[in-house]
């Protein structure tokens, strides 16, 4: 997919480095922002970090040129993925926020994707209420939403939202919403061995770990983590699966089933 991608991004700027009318050269620009956010999506769940930052910057540079707002809302909302997987959590804050407010609240996919985004990213910080605040705004949006296709990358299609809502609802300890949200979410997978239906199930564990099920969330958490293909466990998997220990408490990140998972995460030491 990366081959093909860069490839068809050669053809674009092959284009642009020609004499365009300006309305050619702008839908010229928004393609590159297009293609260069699908390289960075590909390269972060890939575990290509740095690589993957680049290519967000050059998709926001083209969107900027391109004056189309949408478009700049969305690459800035997409490229929050990477800090809110891997840090820090207030630049995912930041863009997500500077996505929403480009959107000026209307009735969009972008806008109900910034939202959304936003309130996941405040939920991990523990800013319940303003991710609280996100949470009913973006409910208003997706109401009045075409939510589009599930295979279209820049839509927002229910799953999408649902893993987002449920990434929201874990972090904010509604364990028992999480939870449903995150069966219905995965139903609407036809393949449940991709990374969207991993971290799902990985936030059930979360759950079933805070709600002191620990042996039951270990060994969920460690079949998710060996059902994930070797080459796709990227640090965003792993760091879901480590989330699992973390959430154990008190003696219950002492079980056999914890320390089998944190060796099978290679996780040194335990608990005393």
């Amino acid at each position: 997919m990366l081959t093909q991608l860069l490839e068809e991004l050669d053809d674009v700027e092959g284009l642009v480095r020609e004499r365009q009318t300006t309305s050619v050269h702008v839908r010229l620009t928004e393609m590159t922002a297009l293609l260069a956010t699908l390289i960075a999506d590909s390269l972060m769940k890939l575990g290509d970090l740095r690589r993957s930052g680049v290519w967000y910057e050059t998709a926001r540079f083209a969107a900027e040129e391109s004056g189309n707002l949408d478009l700049r809302a969305r690459v800035r909302a997409q490229a929050a993925m990477l800090p809110y997987y891997y840090g820090p959590l207030d630049t995912a804050i930041a863009l997500a926020r500077e996505a929403r407010l480009l959107t000026r609240g209307r009735p969009t996919a972008t806008a109900a994707f910034a939202t959304m985004a936003e309130a996941r990213a405040l939920a991990q910080i523990g800013d319940s209420a303003q991710a609280e605040l996100r949470l009913r705004e973006v409910a208003t949006i997706y109401e009045r939403l075409a939510t589009g296709a599930d295979d279209d990358a820049f839509a927002f299609p229910r799953r999408r939202y649902l893993l987002y809502l449920s990434g929201t609802y874990t972090a904010l300890g509604r364990s028992s919403a999480a939870m449903k949200t995150q069966s219905e979410a995965i139903a609407l997978y036809p393949v449940t061995t991709g990374i969207d239906p991993a971290l799902l199930r990985l936030e059930t564990a979360i759950c079933l770990a805070r709600d002191r099920s620990g042996t039951e969330a270990c060994q969920l958490a460690a079949a998710v983590f060996l059902q994930v293909p070797e080459e796709h466990r990227t640090p965003i998997i792993s760091a879901r699966a480590r989330g699992v220990i973390e959430s154990l408490p008190g003696s219950n990140g002492r079980t056999r089933a914890a320390m089998e998972l944190r060796e099978l995460l290679a996780i040194p030491g335990g608990p005393k």
